[in-house]
């Protein structure tokens, strides 16, 4: 979804095409509910506790990526503001949008970063059988919304209508049409 918000903004600057602004909402939604709602409290909850009773050696690291997790409302809140100036504001609210976007997409792609290139790495280290077992069953149990065993209904029509909306190579929609 990252990469679709990047993809579509990249589509406007670039090509001109015309904004589908439900889309973006779409995108959005999504973002808000999967990421932010049931991935980061587990990485909380179960990954950085178990790392933080095995050692301290990243409680730094940790208490920055919780609190960047406690920051993602306001991030998505100020998009969203950003989206609204933009729909209602027309052409001249997209730089706004984009720089938002672009905030956004910065932010996580290093924070992901963070997580990739020292925490998990430190978890491999550090963490017992055990540990992973009790991690593995609390992410299982957010049960993937659209890829898991059992995706949930929301999901799966929430994946659905941006993959017919998105154009390709993001989903099935028609290409956007470009401004006049």
């Amino acid at each position: 979804m990252l990469q679709a918000l990047q993809f579509l903004v990249r589509d406007i600057r670039d090509r001109g095409v015309e904004p589908d602004f439900d889309l973006f909402s779409l995108i959005l939604d999504y973002i808000e509910i999967f990421p932010e709602k049931l991935h980061h409290p587990k990485e909380n909850d179960y990954l950085f506790k178990a790392v933080r009773t095995r050692t301290a050696e990243a409680n730094a690291v940790l208490d920055e990526l919780e609190r960047e997790h406690a920051r993602c409302d306001e991030l998505i809140h100020s998009l969203r503001h950003a989206l609204a100036r933009y729909r209602v504001g027309g052409a001249q609210g997209f730089e706004a949008f984009a720089a938002a976007v672009d905030d956004y997409l910065d932010f996580h792609w290093k924070h992901m970063r963070t997580e990739e290139d020292i925490v998990i790495p430190l978890a491999e280290r550090v963490l017992t059988d055990a540990d992973w077992t009790t991690i593995d069953a609390a992410f299982k149990a957010n049960d993937d919304p659209l890829f898991g065993p059992q995706p949930k209904q929301e999901f799966r029509t929430l994946f659905q209508l941006i993959v017919t909306r998105a154009p390709a190579p993001l989903g099935v929609g028609a290409p956007a049409p470009k401004k006049r």
